[in-house]
């Protein structure tokens, strides 16, 4: 089968490769010519501007956007004027389900159908495989499956859960349609907000073992530090990398995550590279946001969402207040920071 891709990152780019190996025909484009020629050089066919692009391509054309959500409405403006009643794009990016509804909609009208494809992977989709999850009118997603299952891990990714008993369906080939336009960005989204609270609880419960050596360091008798009752219970020197190993077998906690985790642990157990300012792409809030409209608790997720903001240092002037009231109401003389350990 036929594919335009139209941006070629670190996702764009392997999902073509992963596409080729499949025997299916890819057109790609991309703003970096460089990146254009790279994948021609795997078996793409090439193209410098957009009109090349779409008229290298067979109708009904299926292009598949992988571009940052930001950048999707101008993708999509931009081809409108190329494209033919039949035609099919398909956002494989992080965009706001919100967003999917309006451009359905919009592309509707001269007869353009559009699908949503929440995509998990990351760099490692490549020989991985990508987890898809999908939106959009039944039999333009049936018409693009060929597409899906060669992106797809494939049954073999995982064994069988116990209990199913009905052939081997799409979810457990690694794609699924979950339903209209925007249940794919939908599912995606909470998917991101569940991956911000698993990454929350394993990066705290680190930071706990991190420190369970606090007894073993001399603290300051004040009225500003709250005693360690017995630093006797905490005098252990863990080795973070060789627990992370541990837990990566056997344990209940195991994860792709946990493998990650390790990973990075392995290669630097100081972590020295990352001053721990996490980032948002929006997933996480546009879930919390579900959460509250439909009226359901997320205390999990919303706490690792504040918890990203705080890395970013935009708490800082929460903290200056509350330091202010302690010195105002108390006479409290603020200590100065802690130099973090080696």
């Amino acid at each position: 089968m036929q594919l335009g891709m139209i941006g070629l990152g670190r996702m764009g780019a392997a999902m073509v490769q992963r596409l080729l190996r499949s025997g299916h025909e890819c057109v790609v484009f991309d703003v970096h010519p460089e990146a254009v020629q790279g994948l021609a050089l795997h078996g793409a066919t090439g193209a410098t501007t957009l009109p090349e692009f779409v008229a290298r391509l067979k109708a009904p054309r299926a292009i598949w956007l992988m571009v940052p959500a930001a950048a999707v409405d101008a993708s999509i403006e931009a081809l409108k004027p190329l494209l033919e009643r039949g035609d099919i794009v398909i956002d494989g990016g992080n965009s706001h389900y919100h967003d999917d509804l309006r451009r359905a909609r919009e592309l509707a009208a001269p007869g353009i159908h559009y699908v949503d494809v929440g995509t998990s992977g990351g760099v490692f989709g490549l020989e991985r495989g990508y987890c898809l999850m999908i939106g959009g009118e039944t039999g333009v997603v049936r018409h693009l499956e060929p597409i899906f299952a060669a992106l797809a891990p494939g049954h073999t990714a995982a064994a069988r859960t116990p209990g199913r008993q009905d052939a081997v369906g799409q979810a457990e080939r690694g794609y699924l349609h979950c339903g209209p336009s925007g249940a794919g960005h939908f599912v995606k989204m909470v998917h991101n907000g569940i991956e911000y609270g698993l990454m929350a609880a394993y990066a705290e419960g680190f930071n706990i073992l991190r420190h369970a050596n606090v007894g073993a360091t001399e603290h300051a008798v004040d009225a500003e530090t709250a005693p360690l009752r017995d630093p006797g219970l905490y005098r252990y020197d863990f080795d973070l990398a060789g627990i992370a190993e541990l837990w990566r077998r056997g344990s209940v906690i195991s994860s792709w995550l946990l493998d990650l985790t390790a990973q990075a642990l392995a290669e630097s157990p100081d972590l020295a590279k990352f001053a721990g300012r996490v980032s948002d792409s929006g997933e996480g809030r546009w879930t919390i946001q579900a959460a509250v409209d439909e009226g359901v608790p997320a205390p999990v997720l919303s706490a690792a969402l504040y918890g990203r903001f705080s890395s970013r240092g935009n708490a800082a002037a929460a903290d200056k207040i509350a330091s202010a009231m302690r010195f105002e109401f108390g006479g409290h003389t603020e200590k100065p920071a802690a130099k973090e350990e080696a």
